[in-house]
């Protein structure tokens, strides 16, 4: 299979538009590239379909080579969506391209997860849930996936919803994860009432979870919100926290939020 750019404009730049380009800026001359160069052939031919290898020939390409600033060979860089994302320079041994690779490409499945999320806000919530379980299916791993069906499953099986958005450690879907979980466990609480301490504002804080199960998110944050008025650190602070994990929930925009997330705080320091 031939790797060899042409035309970078469209072999890098609009193909990056598509798929994850890893281009291989080398030269004849350069000994490292001998070495690298099979490498990552190799690797291209076994992720086929995740991204694609474009070997740039220093010496056919000055121009490239001179707009990207590129001052060592062999140079690597990770284009997508037009533009270079990361890169590594010299020849670096087979297993280090490999976790590199796994940190800067997404994974194979990121195109459907991105569909299941336009069917989502499209309603078409269990054609999402089935493309998320195929997804998940052949990546257990992914957690975008786990925690986005977690997110379709909170209020119809909370208990698979929390064990999907357990553990996960990606910066850019660790906080639903935690709303997540926050809302399967006031979930339970109805089965496990010896959970709660009988006070006063034990039923205002039942009332609101339940209010919460049944999606009435602006009545459960003024019940809560009430909660933390008269008992700031009932259930382990749990109003608090089941009020943040509404607002992640529904996203920092949404008119709910912003209608209470004042008032919320107003309470907080009574």
């Amino acid at each position: 299979m031939g790797y060899d750019v042409h035309d970078f404009e469209k072999e890098v730049i609009e193909r990056s538009k598509e798929i994850p380009v890893l281009a291989d800026f080398w030269a004849q001359w350069c000994v490292p590239c001998r070495t690298l160069s099979p490498v990552l052939e190799k690797l291209a031919g076994a992720e086929s379909g995740r991204w694609v290898l474009a070997k740039v020939d220093t010496e056919e390409h000055p121009e490239v080579v001179a707009s990207y600033g590129i001052s060592s060979i062999p140079n690597v860089k990770l284009f997508m969506g037009g533009k270079v994302e990361t890169e590594f320079v010299g020849a670096l041994p087979e297993h280090q391209i490999k976790r590199w690779l796994e940190k800067a490409v997404p994974g194979g499945e990121a195109k459907k997860v991105a569909e299941a999320k336009d069917l989502l806000a499209g309603n078409r919530t269990g054609d999402a849930q089935v493309l998320l379980e195929e997804v998940i299916a052949r990546e257990p791993g992914n957690q975008p996936a786990r925690v986005l069906l977690a997110h379709t499953l909170i209020f119809t099986d909370p208990e698979k919803a929390a064990e999907l958005s357990r553990d996960i450690t990606d910066p850019a879907h660790s906080e639903m994860a935690e709303a997540l979980q926050t809302f399967s466990r006031l979930f339970s609480l109805g089965q496990n009432l010896t959970e709660l301490a009988d006070r006063p504002v034990k039923q205002t804080y039942l009332a609101a979870t339940r209010d919460l199960r049944l999606q009435n998110y602006e009545a459960a944050l003024l019940k809560f919100i009430e909660v933390i008025r008269i008992d700031r650190y009932y259930d382990d602070d749990g109003s608090r926290k089941a009020c943040i994990a509404i607002f992640k929930f529904l996203g920092e925009e949404n008119g709910i939020t912003l209608a209470h997330r004042r008032e919320f705080t107003g309470a907080l320091y009574v």
